[in-house]
């Protein structure tokens, strides 16, 4: 007899997923790093030092070129970005979201601000 429990797995997205290591190199490198979690979870937890927080639930307004609300930070299409969240469950969508707006070069990371941290990256209070 066999066990089959059935085993929660994470989602998968397009957007490439990369590796806490690789994210900060790509910081250190100039990308753009934008932190999707709560104002609180931040607080809580930390920030990753040049980071800009982003609102999953503003994106147009936030991203698209032509907006007048757009983040100063944001300046190409091809531009270097890095979307980070508690996990990929909230950086995933966000990084999907963008690329279906036109913008080229943008990944996640694995296991979140919680991997970053533990990684031994750069992070600091909020």
């Amino acid at each position: 007899m066999t066990d089959s429990t059935d085993v929660e797995t994470e989602p998968t997205y397009d957007a490439p997923l990369i590796t806490p290591e690789e994210a900060a190199q790509r910081a250190a490198a100039g990308a753009l790093v934008i932190d999707v979690r709560s104002d609180a979870g931040r607080a809580r937890d930390g920030v990753i030092p040049g980071s800009v927080r982003g609102d999953r639930d503003n994106l147009d307004a936030q991203f698209l070129i032509d907006s007048p609300e757009k983040l100063a930070e944001v300046t190409e299409w091809d531009q270097d970005i890095v979307i980070v969240c508690g996990s990929i469950r909230g950086s995933g969508p966000v990084a999907e979201q963008l690329r279906a707006k036109g913008f080229t070069n943008v990944a996640h990371v694995d296991g979140g601000f919680p991997a970053w941290k533990d990684s031994g990256a750069p992070t600091a209070d909020a």
